[in-house]
């Protein structure tokens, strides 16, 4: 075991245990637990975004695929950044005026009901499970990496210190973690592009013309096409990439984490401004990457080029280093990660344990508790999921979150918040619909399917990797065919206008409000 990446490791482990400590003590009540109480600030609260959102496929996956894929890899980086656009102008502020704690809240301001707290609550669930699994393996694979100890031991080191900031500090702890990581990543992974142009003079022109000779791909390396061979693979990622972020729960539950409306957009700007700032910084090490270590040695290490900054980090600093980055790769997982529990936890103990079991009567002290327990068990089944999945490539599993949250929670939230004529019945048809489209293409795509060892040894029957050109218009359809084709009947013009309203300025009339 290296001292170094040890110490490094510690450290981290060390300083957010004591952010947990001090959040503990805020956490006394769900509405601390669930929201922090409304109490972080707009910039506050998107450096927490921030961390949330830019996850182990990030910091990792978009460095290396630069690093490998040229152009491909630097939009890939892009369809993240831009999809903030979406959220900015259509969702944040809809969903902090009409929600408390879950998203299962904003949908059921207009169809209150046990159905609609199922069906979000399910929904919510199954994105995060999804994409907590592959930030737990790898962040199994980073640690058994750098400090030699068993894969399961790593799973089992993150996944208690998951459930542990969530159980006793909540969204205090959670946000706080993610805000650390925030600091830490964009100062460290700065202070490495510095050095990377540092090692050219900062000489742009001479960093470029040691990235062609560093690359087989050589000119082609700054021309599209090197990811996907089929432009229609690529427009279907990008589609999942930018409608995906406004569906994703762990990222829109943190809109209630702040006092107003004006923070909420002052929460967006500021996660959109570093998480651009981000992908500009990682676009810097993935052609420092080729230019410095090579393709050739970047594959021979690392064939999914996920060590890819790692790599640069010692061939920079050393040993030192690349502790420091690879502790900055651990603290990114950690705060992911934490976010997603305490998504699946609220809405698993709000939406379904204190709304449809104990019919929305219980006490104070039991519902903290029930969320509590929730956590720990999200985390489990989490970890079990992990453990088991050490030499299985579990990556598809970012990108299919990103389909399943477009093609499920986004048509329901855009069209119960915007569309007079949607009803109860739509929205239950939207949400299964898209789920069943995305996780159904998964299966029967190249991911799961393949003669080359695939899950299931057999010719894949639906060609694309990424299926969101064809599951995400199959949850809007099915969203508005359940609306037009149903037997409900829709609200009137007068309730519609008082729900929107309410959804667009805050404002809620006195027949609303009965």
């Amino acid at each position: 075991m290296n001292l170094t990446y040890f110490l490094f490791f510690l450290c981290i482990i060390v300083c957010t245990l004591i952010i947990t400590y001090w959040a503990a003590k805020q956490s006394k009540t769900t509405n601390q637990f669930y929201v922090a109480a409304g109490s972080l600030t707009g910039i506050q609260n998107g450096m927490a975004i921030a961390g949330d959102y830019i996850s182990a496929a990030s910091f990792l996956g978009i460095i290396g695929t630069i690093a490998i894929s040229g152009y491909d890899g630097f939009l890939y980086g892009i369809g993240f950044l831009v999809s903030y656009l979406i959220v900015l102008f259509f969702i944040a502020e809809p969903v902090h005026r009409l929600g408390k704690y879950s998203l299962g809240d904003v949908v059921c301001a207009r169809f209150p009901g046990n159905r609609m707290r199922w069906m979000m609550a399910i929904g919510a669930l199954i994105i995060s499970i999804l994409y907590m699994i592959p930030q737990l393996v790898a962040a199994g694979l980073l640690l058994r990496l750098l400090l030699d100890i068993d894969y399961s031991t790593s799973v089992l080191i993150i996944g208690s210190l998951m459930t542990i900031y969530v159980v006793f500090g909540g969204m205090f702890a959670t946000s706080w973690v993610q805000i650390v990581k925030t600091v830490v990543l964009m100062s460290g992974t700065f202070l490495l592009s510095l050095i990377v142009f540092s090692r050219f003079d900062w000489d742009t022109a001479e960093l470029m013309a040691q990235v062609k000779t560093g690359t087989p791909l050589g000119e082609q390396f700054f021309l599209p096409g090197n990811l996907y061979d089929d432009p229609l693979e690529s427009i279907s990622l990008h589609l999942a990439l930018i409608l995906g972020t406004a569906g994703l729960p762990h990222i829109l539950i943190r809109f209630f984490t702040v006092r107003n409306t004006k923070e909420v957009r002052k929460s967006v700007l500021t996660a959109t401004w570093i998480i651009g700032s981000f992908y500009i910084i990682a676009l810097v090490l993935g052609l420092g990457s080729v230019a410095l270590i090579g393709y050739q040695q970047l594959v021979s290490l690392d064939p999914t080029g996920n060590l890819a900054a790692p790599l640069l980090a010692e061939e920079l600093g050393g040993d030192f280093l690349m502790a420091f980055i690879a502790a900055i790769a651990f603290t990114t997982i950690i705060a992911v990660v934490a976010g997603l529990v305490i998504s699946a936890t609220t809405a698993f103990s709000h939406d379904v344990y204190f709304h449809i079991i104990k019919k929305g009567h219980t006490a104070e002290k039991t519902q903290l508790r029930s969320a509590q327990w929730t956590a720990f068990v999200v985390g489990l089944i989490s970890t079990l999921f992990a453990l088991g999945l050490e030499n299985i490539n579990v990556t598809f599993l970012v990108s299919l979150t990103f389909i399943v949250a477009a093609a499920s929670n986004l048509p329901v939230l855009l069209f119960t918040i915007y569309w007079k004529r949607f009803n109860e019945t739509g929205a239950i048809t939207g949400m299964v619909s898209g789920l069943i489209a995305s996780l159904s293409l998964l299966i029967l795509g190249p991911h799961i399917m393949n003669p080359d060892g695939g899950w299931i040894p057999y010719e894949p029957i639906f060609p694309l990797s990424n299926p969101g050109i064809i599951a995400i218009p199959i949850g809007f359809l099915g969203a508005f065919l359940g609306s037009l084709l149903s037997h409900s009947s829709p609200q009137s013009t007068a309730e519609f206008r008082r729900f929107f309203m309410k959804s667009q300025t805050g404002i809620e009339t006195r027949e609303h409000r009965s």
